[in-house]
């Protein structure tokens, strides 16, 4: 038993005995001998010792917004620009003239930028871009509509942050590291970046967005083959006794719990992008995904399963030009790995609705409606109805049928 336990059972008792007993005889009771004659004079024969549960019934922040989760969720991509611009009502209308039902909508984009101001005073004021003017209205707006909104939150790609903060990145010979499209990262170990981004998170959460989803919640790619050249600070994991990919796993893993735990006062859904091929290995080396370890701690699971994105894989040539067979033979690993977990999260993959030019030397497959539908079906096939659909520029095919 607990100091606090005894002193609250001590409370207790002494409460009990003063409104039970005259003040004179409670006085009087200076021994366990005498104390034990009064409580047996009142038939008191046993102290119950009660259990003081780890958590008290909670309250949540309201928002003062009321969305309703989907029968399952089947959402577009859009950028802060799309959200704020002209083609919001195009988007909008896409969504309410089929059977999708939700929006992936950027809040802390790619680069680092925040899509919208935030108030006065704000600490991440510098690093806002006015896309969307009125985030809260353009929520109400969806509410309104009944459009489920997701708030998606670029974790460790942030090249603004690298560059302002060199000592939360990685630097190779004094200057901020780049990979070759000149993005720049900040590092999963470094407390101060989870942070950061959890109170981004918390910002969304408080405008009124129903889901936080993190994307590039990993190291650069390829980082088992630079970080001996990269100079980082790896913070308390610096003496861990693990191998560099465990410890890599740990510190990504580490910030999903993290997040999870900080969002919970919010009550809003937490979800993670992840690589689609961290499900057909134990781990990713480089980037640290583990993709059972995420999901255990994450609401929804969104693997990026774009065929153009894999390779030669599950016996097939050229993915890109097969999407229904790619995303079938994905889905059959992925079950398998998330049967496996106590509390396996909601699947909602990313699919494709985008050309990948620079796989061909001549003209590329064409995505448009039956490549679309393809992916969709072969999803609902084995079992996964949920499903995210991504294109970067917010231009997607024309006449698909999204109904699960």
């Amino acid at each position: 038993m607990g100091k606090i336990e005894r002193k609250l059972i001590s409370v207790i008792v002494l409460i009990t005995l003063s409104i039970l007993l005259p003040l004179s005889s409670v006085g009087a009771a200076t021994d366990e001998e005498t104390m034990t004659a009064k409580l047996h004079s009142l038939h008191v024969t046993k102290v119950q010792k009660y259990e003081i549960p780890e958590k008290i019934s909670r309250f949540y922040y309201d928002s003062g917004l009321d969305f309703e989760y989907p029968d399952a969720v089947r959402g577009i991509y859009v950028t802060g620009p799309s959200a704020g611009g002209s083609k919001f009502e195009k988007l909008l209308n896409l969504v309410e003239t089929t059977d999708l039902n939700a929006m992936v909508i950027d809040v802390k984009e790619d680069y680092g930028n925040l899509t919208f101001k935030p108030e006065e005073g704000s600490p991440y004021e510098d690093i806002a871009l006015n896309y969307i003017n009125n985030p809260r209205k353009m929520l109400e707006v969806l509410e309104e509509k009944g459009v489920y909104p997701i708030a998606r939150i670029v974790v460790f790609k942030d090249t603004i942050l690298a560059k302002k903060r060199p000592d939360l990145s990685f630097t190779k010979n004094g200057q901020v590291w780049s990979n070759g499209n000149g993005d720049s990262f900040v590092s999963p170990f470094k407390k101060e970046v989870w942070e950061y981004n959890v109170k981004i998170a918390q910002m969304a959460a408080e405008i009124g967005f129903q889901e936080i989803q993190f994307d590039y919640v990993r190291f650069p790619e390829g980082f088992e083959r630079r970080d001996k050249e990269l100079t980082y600070d790896m913070g308390e994991y610096a003496n861990l006794e693990l191998d560099d990919v465990q410890t890599r796993v740990k510190a990504v893993t580490d910030f999903v719990a993290y997040a999870k735990d900080q969002l919970s006062y919010y009550d809003v859904d937490v979800a993670v992008d992840i690589f689609g091929y961290s499900a057909t290995i134990p781990e990713a080396p480089g980037i640290g995904q583990n993709f059972s370890k995420i999901s255990s701690n994450v609401d929804v699971i969104s693997s990026m399963i774009y065929p153009s994105h894999w390779t030669s894989y599950f016996g097939i040539d050229f993915p890109d030009k097969e999407p229904y067979r790619l995303v079938t033979e994905y889905a059959k690993v992925e079950n398998k790995v998330l049967e496996k977990l106590e509390n396996a999260p909601t699947s909602r993959p990313w699919i494709q609705d985008f050309e990948a030019p620079w796989l061909y030397s001549g003209p590329a497959t064409e995505y448009g409606k039956e490549e679309v539908e393809a992916q969709i079906r072969a999803l609902n096939e084995n079992g996964i109805n949920e499903f995210l659909i991504w294109n970067a520029g917010n231009n997607y095919s024309e006449g698909v049928d999204y109904t699960p």
